[in-house]
């Protein structure tokens, strides 16, 4: 009778986490990206929404970190509310990370793969040096060269 060797599972095999993207219909238009850490929506505004070309760098802007039960929000947030207007998911799936996230995250390089319904592969998060007057980190999501790549 062989024996089984146990693989150790890398901790998004452990849990799966969560990744949702939402279409804000606020005072403009923009993407919220966000990807489940340690028990929070990590999240950055994208203002013109993801690319699934790897020659587009689009701009995201990491803003405050979310409760994980935002991941299901659809609806309208009222007027004299922070983020008034309508907010729809745009797409959501699994993520897993390829790297340390939280070391990622400190460096500045978040490397993942999504598994969406629109969003697939290889993804970068790259922060970019900081510039004057910029109130929150900027990064660059960009989608890297694959077969499912456009």
């Amino acid at each position: 009778m062989a024996l089984k060797t146990a693989r150790r599972k890398t901790p998004a095999q452990r849990h799966r986490l969560h990744f949702v993207v939402h279409e804000h219909g606020a005072t403009n238009l923009h993407y919220d990206f966000r990807l489940e850490w340690n028990g929070v929506l990590k999240s950055w505004a994208v203002p013109k929404g993801p690319s699934l070309d790897p020659a587009d760098k689009r701009l995201a802007v990491e803003v405050d970190d979310h409760p994980l039960a935002y991941r299901t929000f659809e609806g309208t947030i009222p007027e004299g509310e922070y983020g008034a207007g309508t907010v729809r998911i745009w797409d959501h799936g699994a993520w897993t990370p390829l790297d340390d996230p939280g070391l990622g995250h400190r460096r500045g390089r978040l490397r993942f793969e999504l598994h969406g319904k629109k969003l697939r592969g290889t993804w970068d998060l790259v922060r970019m040096h900081p510039r004057g007057g910029e109130k929150r980190p900027h990064w660059l999501l960009i989608k890297e060269r694959a077969d499912d790549a456009q």
